[in-house]
């Protein structure tokens, strides 16, 4: 059964959203930039997207789409229980043959119009609480001895520090030499809280 015409063009009109917004950034790119994009008339994207903020959420889900879709890939082809390692190297960009996706101009974009739109701002903030409890599930398994409060307290630093490192990268120009640089902060963030919790004065 050949699929509604809508599920073609709105994934379509929020792929040249994305593209758009990553070529131009901000302000929110007009239905004729999005329509010269998609290589459509400004009216069709006006039918199916008659509100610019509904079109902003769903450039915000097209962007965690395209996460999880990476990640199940590098999950099933890593084949191992031990997941932990897998996503900070994701994260940073370290899978070989599964780039993350080079999006983060536009997620610069998407946080910068939450200032303004609670709809594009509870979405992200639903992205990333998720990726923490996700972050933080995956630590506790690594490291059983760490307390549920540690393991969320890790993951919500690795957050802030991948966010904000892409944001120097993707958005200031800084190098992405400095991967490595993030990548191994994780990983003595996550020692320096498996050391204070093996020490018996500590606590």
């Amino acid at each position: 059964m050949p699929k509604p015409i809508s599920e073609i063009r709105k994934p379509e009109i929020v792929e040249a959203a994305i593209k758009a917004i990553g070529r131009d950034g901000l302000p929110m790119p007009s239905y004729d930039a999005i329509a010269k994009e998609a290589d459509m008339s400004r009216q069709l994207i006006r039918h199916y997207f008659p509100d610019p903020e509904e079109l902003m959420v769903a450039v915000c889900d097209a962007l965690a789409a395209g996460y999880r879709d990476c990640l199940m890939k590098g999950i099933i082809e890593a084949g191992t229980t031990e997941r932990l390692p897998m996503f900070l190297d994701f994260y940073f960009n370290f899978i070989e043959g599964n780039p993350k996706p080079k999006d983060d101009g536009v997620y610069d974009a998407m946080l910068s119009l939450a200032a303004g739109s609670e709809a594009v701002r509870l979405n992200l903030s639903g992205q990333y609480n998720l990726l923490q409890y996700t972050i933080a599930h995956e630590i506790q398994i690594s490291n059983p001895a760490l307390k549920q409060k540690a393991c969320h307290e890790i993951a919500y630093l690795f957050v802030i520090v991948m966010y904000g490192h892409w944001k120097m990268v993707a958005t200031l120009g800084f190098s992405e030499d400095y991967n490595r640089v993030s990548r191994e902060a994780v990983d003595r963030l996550i020692e320096s809280y498996v050391q204070h919790y093996h020490d018996p004065d500590l606590d």
